[in-house]
């Protein structure tokens, strides 16, 4: 049995995985850091650790593999002790136990057991698609006494120039000012009379097109046949997600591509990131993600996982 496989499925949706008789594996939510002195950017993650004293039988593990598998209850929590059993036989005889993409597990000088986390894979779902990277180091070059000078000298300029142009305003104002008031009288009354022109035409124009608008008659001699579209609508809870993207452009490819090879592939919102996921498909049943989810493991995909939420 693959226990480690199972284990790092449960990873990824609870905080808490225990083995029983064995121990629990543990997550905790770390927050984005940057590096101080190399600029490297480390996304949010869940940080692995091991506790030897929970190992009380939640149920948890053996329903998961039960599930999987396909058989009864029973049937899986016996296969888990059984495997437990063969793992403190190696970690007895001095051997260092690697569960993949978990960490590595061996017994100190006082005979407990020591946990090393693996860094290969990040268990928080909300940071699917980022990764680390290094920002080059902002350089900035200070202006301060040149700044200064230019701050001095430009608003003298500019009020000196300002009161120049506008004693050469007032003079030109004056002569216009008595110019219009000698003509107005005459252009209010001209302008009077051809406002009184149009405002009879208009009336007589939108009597006549009411007229016409109520004498016409529309007939559809060939009218368009009725389109029935069938539209089928993907339904469930339970999402195989391909990949998120920070572009919108690169998760519609993404459905393309998967669309191209059978799947019924599509968009199925952002995270709390901003980040598009595209998901193979959507399932009403457990069961059928779980078997969509192995498959595509297997033949395509190693880093798809599985996402459980109701969508609007």
């Amino acid at each position: 049995m693959q226990l480690e496989t199972y284990i790092s499925d449960l990873l990824y949706r609870y905080d808490c995985v225990t083995v029983p008789e064995f121990g629990a594996f543990l997550t905790q939510r770390k927050s984005a850091t940057v590096h101080d002195s190399t600029n490297a950017f480390y996304p949010p993650k869940k940080v692995l650790s091991f506790n030897e004293q929970i190992q009380n039988n939640d149920g948890l593990l053996a329903r998961y593999i039960a599930d999987v598998e396909k058989i009864p209850f029973e049937v899986a929590t016996q296969n888990i002790a059984m495997r437990v059993k063969s793992l403190k036989s190696y970690l007895t005889e001095g051997e260092t136990l690697t569960f993949e993409n978990i960490g590595d597990l061996k017994l100190n000088n006082e005979g407990k057991i020591q946990f090393t986390p693996s860094y290969h894979l990040n268990y928080l779902t909300d940071a699917f698609g980022l990764s680390q990277f290094v920002s080059p180091s902002v350089t900035r070059e200070e202006y301060k006494k040149e700044v200064e000078t230019i701050e001095k000298e430009v608003p003298t300029i500019a009020i000196t120039q300002e009161k120049r142009k506008s004693k050469s305003y007032l003079k030109y104002a004056a002569v216009a000012i008595l110019a219009l008031g000698l003509s107005g009288f005459g252009v209010t009354k001209y302008y009077k009379n051809i406002e009184n022109h149009n405002q009879i035409a208009q009336e007589e124009a939108d009597a006549q097109l009411e007229s016409q608008i109520q004498e016409a008659t529309f007939v559809i001699s060939n009218p368009l046949p009725a389109v029935t579209l069938n539209v089928n609508k993907q339904i469930g809870n339970y999402h195989v997600i391909a990949g998120a993207f920070r572009l919108e452009e690169n998760s519609d490819k993404k459905v393309e591509q998967l669309r191209a090879l059978g799947f019924k592939a599509r968009k199925i919102g952002t995270n709390k990131y901003g980040l598009h996921q595209v998901a193979y498909g959507s399932y009403t049943s457990r069961e059928d993600a779980f078997n969509a989810l192995n498959s595509i493991r297997k033949e395509s995909n190693k880093d798809a996982w599985l996402l459980i939420k109701k969508l609007d």
